[in-house]
């Protein structure tokens, strides 16, 4: 009689084994769509494979992007059409804060160099900032110590103090990164959280004043780092984005492009990726599911998800949501950035830019802001007399042989500017002879020659949004598995702060599937736990 007992004890087991089993591998993946393939994107899904394999919930992500490449506004173009030097058109550097993007840099086996490694190194200035009339300030490729000393003599104890502003100010931001505060619902209750409404709520010339910092530094030093990062003056830009274009300490950029950080993620994420694929809708259907309408090779497709992710500002996308958001993001006013790489066998004029002795060169990195008693206010047209944001000489390269003269060095350079350059500024920094003044007004750099001008690339950007004195920011959700990263634009515009965002977005979501009480409406507002306090 136990043998029986026994036997169909086992018999039991095994057969509830064998369901348990086939319920586990007969699960329906979690299906998601992430709209967009840059950093905020691809974090995403990167993320998402991550808690999947943790939770061992399954997952199928798909990622559209409308572009022909990955990585968002982080994209090189190769000079010379040759991948032998390629260079970075948009987003070019990260610091060593910058957790997200340093550690998937590592393991995803990328080789980072410091920022700047491939400049000339001719000159042994290496950045100056202009003011459209002279040097108001140089930093030189020398000892730490004089670069330091040549700051306090001129501008007093002003570092220090930005530099210990900017270090609290990064503290109180990094603790987003970690419970109870991670993940957050809310990027409005986070910051209030952490202290950091003080600092989005006061233009940057007004936190500086308030934090005794001079408004000559300022307007010399801080406001020149603005103007590169983000194309606006102090009074336009709020104190938190200030002090982030500040926290420069290990600057770096990975071998070949920072996209590749974006393209690891997502083939570590095994994801479905989809470019050349514009959404155009998103319908909610009876069952709660999402059903995405995209159009690729000029034929229009459907496909329904569990989850959608707009990875994006929104009010670029062209969506068409039915029903209408709970939330709509504000609308907002970007940048429009234009960016000129070219390659030139000249040097930048010095006399240009105001140096004339017999062995002054320029700067290798040209910054620039206003001149002192030059008040632009809050526009949005803040570029004043030096007519640009930057120049910067990236690097040498050698054309492929075509003629006699192509065995030397040409110097490539890229240009931030809010228009696009013409060929009468292009002649007048390269010190070039203009054929006459009538044949030049209206020509670009497409109308010099080759033997001044060896190759060039144009692209016009909204890489950023004009980064206004705010204290509330946008949800993560806006409708019921409806995701947004956007949000975050307005309150940092980095890649790391997308990759965070993305990070966030996919760890509320996995959250929602592993319990879905810890993340319903009326928990807390910046955080999917009932119990966790701030």
């Amino acid at each position: 009689m136990m043998t029986i007992l026994h036997s169909l004890s086992v018999l039991y087991v095994a057969i509830f084994s064998l369901i348990a089993l086939a319920t586990a591998d007969d699960a329906a993946p979690k299906r998601v769509a992430v709209i967009g393939a840059g950093a905020a994107g691809a974090s995403t899904a990167y993320f998402l494979r991550k808690h999947a394999d943790d939770s061992e919930i399954p997952v199928n992500v798909t990622v559209f992007e409308r572009a022909s490449h990955v990585g968002g506004r982080s994209t090189t173009v190769n000079v010379f059409d040759d991948p032998v030097y390629p260079v970075e058109l948009g987003a070019s550097i990260f610091v060593q804060v910058n957790e997200h993007l340093v550690n998937a840099s590592r393991d995803l086996g990328l080789s980072a160099r410091s920022a700047g490694h491939a400049r000339p190194r001719e000159s042994v200035d290496t950045i100056g900032i202009w003011d459209g009339e002279q040097f108001v300030f140089i930093l030189q490729d020398t000892y730490s110590w004089w670069n330091i000393g040549k700051l306090l003599w001129r501008y007093g104890w002003a570092p220090v103090r930005t530099q210990r502003l900017m270090k609290a100010t990064v503290g109180k931001f990094l603790r987003l990164y970690d419970e109870p505060l991670f993940p957050f619902r809310s990027l409005s209750a986070a910051a209030e959280a952490v202290g950091l409404l003080d600092t989005t709520a006061a233009p940057g010339s007004v936190y500086l004043d308030q934090n005794s910092v001079s408004p000559e530094f300022a307007r010399e030093i801080i406001q020149a780092s603005t103007r590169v990062n983000y194309g606006q003056n102090l009074p336009l830009i709020h104190g938190l984005e200030a002090m982030v274009c500040m926290a420069t300490d290990g600057a770096m950029a990975i071998e070949g492009g920072n996209w590749r950080i974006f393209d690891g993620m997502l083939k570590a994420a095994k994801a479905n990726v989809r470019a050349n694929h514009a959404v155009t809708s998103i319908d909610r259907n009876h069952d709660h599911s999402l059903t995405v309408t995209f159009e690729a090779n000029n034929a229009e497709q459907k496909q329904t998800f569990d989850e959608v992710v707009i990875a994006g500002p929104l009010q670029y996308s062209d969506l068409a949501i039915n029903p209408p958001l709970d939330i709509v993001p504000d609308e907002i006013p970007y940048v429009e950035l234009y960016v000129t790489l070219f390659s030139s066998p000249h040097r930048l004029l010095p006399k240009y830019f105001g140096r004339t002795g017999p062995d002054d060169q320029v700067p290798e990195t040209v910054l620039t802001t206003l001149p002192e008693g030059t008040d632009l206010g809050s526009s949005r047209q803040g570029v004043g007399p030096a007519g640009f944001w930057s120049i910067s000489t990236l690097q040498t390269a050698k054309p492929r042989r075509s003629s006699a003269h192509d065995d030397q060095d040409h110097y490539v350079y890229k240009i931030f500017s809010p228009e696009q350059p013409t060929a009468e500024f292009l002649r007048s920094i390269l010190g070039l002879n203009a054929d006459g003044a009538a044949s030049t007004a209206n020509q670009t750099i497409a109308d010099l020659p080759k033997s001044d001008v060896s190759w060039f690339h144009e692209k016009i950007w909204n890489p950023y949004p004009f980064l206004y004195p705010r204290v509330t920011f946008e949800d993560t959700e806006l409708s019921s598995n409806i995701w947004y990263t956007g949000g975050i634009e307005s309150f940092i515009s980095t890649m790391e702060t997308s990759a965070l965002m993305g990070h966030n977005v996919a760890t509320l979501i996995s959250q929602s599937w592993e319990d879905p009480i810890d993340v319903d409406v009326g928990d807390d507002p910046v955080v999917g736990h009932d119990d966790t306090e701030l």
